[in-house]
């Protein structure tokens, strides 16, 4: 029996990055400047969810709105 891994629902920095298409640093420069999703922080962890990536360039990347308090 083949075994699969299950695709994971947080993604790292790392494995963001390549998806969009540009480099680590850029990434960070870009969620600074309010222009990509922001992330999830788990303790010492920044993760994005890969479900809403995945909408949001399908969408064609929209900036995002900024959050109500």
């Amino acid at each position: 029996m083949l075994r699969t891994t299950p695709e994971p629902l947080l993604i790292s920095a790392r494995e963001l990055a390549p998806l969009l298409g540009i480099s680590v640093r850029t990434l960070w420069r870009l969620v600074a400047e309010g222009k990509v999703l922001a992330p999830v922080h788990l303790g010492g962890s920044t993760r994005w969810r890969l479900d809403e990536i995945r909408r949001w360039i399908d969408d064609g990347c929209p900036r995002p709105r900024p959050e109500s308090n």
